[in-house]
């Protein structure tokens, strides 16, 4: 049985043994191929200090592919990054690069 407190956030207290919390917040999202994907690459400086940034939106998926996503483009750009809610950012303008990069994957860009 699995007795990790993080699990349990939320829950006061349970007499039953076999008692298993159920959490709302996640969702088993199905990930679609890669031809069903249809990702938006745009790059933007607002409210980012004046940074560039390159966006990656639209992904479909749970949040493991799509962190190997984002290592894979942080990698083939060379360059940081992060990912959430099926967003991606790669640090500086690499549009043209990481579009390439995902039409080899095999993913509709715009």
């Amino acid at each position: 049985m699995n007795n990790d407190w993080k699990d349990r956030l939320g829950v006061v207290f349970s007499t039953s043994s076999d008692f298993k919390y159920n959490n709302p917040d996640e969702q088993k999202t199905n990930t679609l191929p890669p031809q069903q994907q249809k990702l938006h690459v745009y790059f933007n400086k607002r409210n980012r200090k004046g940074k560039v940034v390159t966006l990656i939106d639209g992904f479909i998926g749970n949040s493991n592919d799509l962190k190997s996503l984002e290592k894979l483009l942080k990698t083939k750009c060379g360059t940081g990054g992060s990912s959430k809610e099926g967003q991606i950012i790669i640090q500086g303008n690499c549009v043209d690069k990481i579009k390439s990069i995902l039409d080899n994957e095999g993913y509709k860009v715009k």
